[in-house]
């Protein structure tokens, strides 16, 4: 069973010969009491890669380590400088089946092999506070480096590496820092023991051409953007697989700005290659929709309950929700997995790397002015104009309805648009997209309430079935039709105000 922390830590040089008996009195840090000593462990770590240390580009670590109290295999995904979530999972001779899928959108279909072998003598003393309690472990660590692939060197050096407690306050290493940097010790250059042994052990890389900037065209505008989408997805891959809060979310919104970017700029990218990767990207969204739309319906509906008088509810409403949200998410999240492992989705990433390696400009790539974005933008928030007047002018209902989720679609699209354009245009698309976010914002309380209204008949129905009273149901649904009342009130005035103050 995998078990994952949150790893808050900062290393720092040493002198080769360098002990903890070197370091200053930590006691003086405020809030230590005492020093303990924890004695010395000899660890022995392998770390894998593929060939072409994909892992390690992206700061990812993963290892086989012995010794120590916490031998095992760990995983150590980057969240911020000096931060990681390590992931454990005990020893065995293979690397375990749920590492292989929370790496697997960086290696593909490449093969992990040992890259690197560190062995470690690590002296530690953990820093406590008047309690006992820990507030954070220091070490000094003699590392023995040897390349296993790649190249066949070897390396020898000590560093020092202080790690926070568990819960403990980020704000403690500042204080251990300030007292080692008046003592002459600096933090190190490398981020981690894996990036300076792949340094120090591997082959000398070829010096880098000089290349002569050229003038940023509207091609490069678009490919920095696709370039950061198709990053964000490969990035947010582990965090989906493990269910962190957002990150269903976050992917979904990617594949969006992606699919957005290709229909908006199919002056600059052509079309009859983005469009099959449109509809990729649109499966993709639509697989993790089936998780999001499901969370965002159940803290909707769990809060509106959650408002209604003691005299409202009637029947077991709190518990039929809850067994309708965890059904229907366990059922969601184990074939988002599914997908995810899957060759569809790996081969949709590689599309999106064929494309930035050869992308299919058109001529409107080469323009080096501002019209060819801002002709994108604008077609947009035309097309945008035009569906917000054809949901105002329709009567109340479900072709109404239908109308505000299309401007709500085309809202986006136009934000994301705009979300390009703003190195190249500044200010004017700056406001565009605040504009098209309060606009999403509105729009979306209406969808929101429409897709409650369609779960609150879906649940009134079961209950009814189970002989249980539906009134709550009723109550809820009456609240939901009166919010979107609201918005079809308020969008008029809304969206004149947004249409006076484009400059784009």
């Amino acid at each position: 069973m995998a078990e994952t922390k949150r790893e808050i830590e900062r290393k720092y040089e040493a002198d080769e010969h360098a002990g903890l008996s070197d370091l200053p009195d930590l006691t003086r840090v405020p809030g230590v009491s005492a020093v303990v000593d924890k004695g010395l462990a000899e660890l022995d770590a392998t770390y894998y890669d593929t060939a072409d240390q994909r892992l390690a580009a992206a700061s990812l670590t993963l290892r086989r380590r012995t010794g120590g109290d916490d031998a095992g295999w760990h995983l150590k995904l980057p969240v911020s400088e000096g931060v990681r979530d390590e992931i454990h999972a005990p020893l065995s001779d293979t690397v375990p089946r749920a590492f292989t899928g929370l790496v697997r959108s960086r290696v593909r279909g490449a093969e992990l092999i040992p890259v690197v072998r560190l062995r470690s003598a690590r002296d530690v003393r953990h820093l406590v506070d008047q309690a006992g309690g820990l507030l954070a472990e220091i070490s000094v660590d003699r590392v023995e480096a040897e390349r296993l692939s790649g190249g066949d060197g070897t390396a020898r050096w000590t560093e020092i590496e202080v790690e926070l407690a568990d819960d403990g306050d980020p704000a403690f290493l500042d204080k251990v820092e300030k007292k080692l940097r008046k003592a002459g010790v600096s933090r190190s250059t490398s981020a981690s023991k894996l990036a300076r042994a792949l340094e120090e052990t591997g082959r000398r890389p070829r010096k880098a051409a000089v290349v002569r900037a050229a003038p940023v065209t509207a091609g490069d505008h678009v490919l920095a953007y696709v370039r950061t989408q198709r990053d964000a997805i490969v990035e947010l891959d582990p965090a989906v697989r493990r269910d962190v809060h957002d990150a269903v979310h976050s992917m979904r919104v990617a594949t969006r700005r992606l699919r957005s970017t290709f229909r908006s700029y199919g002056n600059v990218l052509d079309r009859a290659v983005t469009d099959p990767i449109r509809d990729e990207l649109k499966w993709l969204a639509g697989e993790l929709g089936v998780d999001r739309d499901h969370e965002v319906l159940t803290e909707r509906l769990t809060g509106v309950l959650g408002e209604l008088p003691r005299a409202l509810l009637a029947g077991p409403v709190r518990g039929r929700l809850r067994t309708w949200a965890n059904a229907r998410r366990a059922g969601s999240r184990r074939r988002l997995v599914a997908v995810l492992d899957g060759a569809r989705y790996l081969d949709l990433l590689g599309s999106l790397d064929a494309l930035l390696a050869t992308p299919p400009l058109r001529e409107a790539a080469a323009d080096t002015t501002q019209k060819a974005v801002t002709k994108a933008v604008r077609k947009d928030f035309d097309k945008l104009s035009g569906l917000v007047g054809e949901a105002i002018e329709l009567p109340p209902g479900e072709s109404r309805d239908l109308a505000i989720h299309e401007a709500r679609k085309k809202t986006k699209r136009t934000r994301y648009a705009a979300e390009l354009a703003t190195p190249v245009l500044g200010k004017p698309a700056k406001s565009l997209v605040s504009d098209m976010k309060s606009l999403q914002s509105l729009l979306g309380e209406h969808q929101d309430s429409v897709m409650a209204r369609e779960a609150l008949r879906d649940l009134a129905t079961q209950a009814h079935a189970a002989g249980e009273n539906s009134f709550t149901y009723g109550v809820l649904y009456g609240r939901e039709e009166r919010a979107a009342t609201a918005v079809e009130a308020e969008l008029p005035g809304a969206w004149e105000t947004i249409r006076r103050g484009t400059s784009v």
